[in-house]
């Protein structure tokens, strides 16, 4: 039997946000915009997050235009938001700052 990560109650995903800087809830997902200098620099930090998202096998949801990534994280078979999310938006803070993202809100 496989794993599963279960739901983190509200109260929990409130602490969590807490170690979370610059991301939010919304509808229901942990959310965070980065800006980067331009696409390129952009399109680096995705490639690289997407390296981080398949070793965890937690993917997320995400949209880019131009300077611009918007990442949403839930995870699906929990339900919601899972510990999994939590350790995914650390990582993916961490590699932003490497990457040079600028604070995007």
């Amino acid at each position: 039997m496989e794993n599963r990560p279960g739901k983190l109650s509200q109260d929990e995903i409130q602490s969590a946000l807490k170690g979370l800087t610059g991301w939010s809830l919304a509808e229901g997902k942990l959310h965070r915009e980065y800006k980067f200098a331009n696409f390129i620099d952009a399109f680096g930090f995705m490639t690289s997050a997407a390296l981080i998202a398949e070793s965890m096998n937690h993917h997320p949801e995400w949209f880019n235009v131009y300077q611009t990534v918007k990442i949403d994280l839930t995870t699906h078979d929990a339900g919601g938001i899972s510990r999994n999310d939590v350790e995914l938006a650390k990582r993916l803070g961490k590699l932003a700052g490497a990457r040079g993202s600028r604070e995007g809100r």
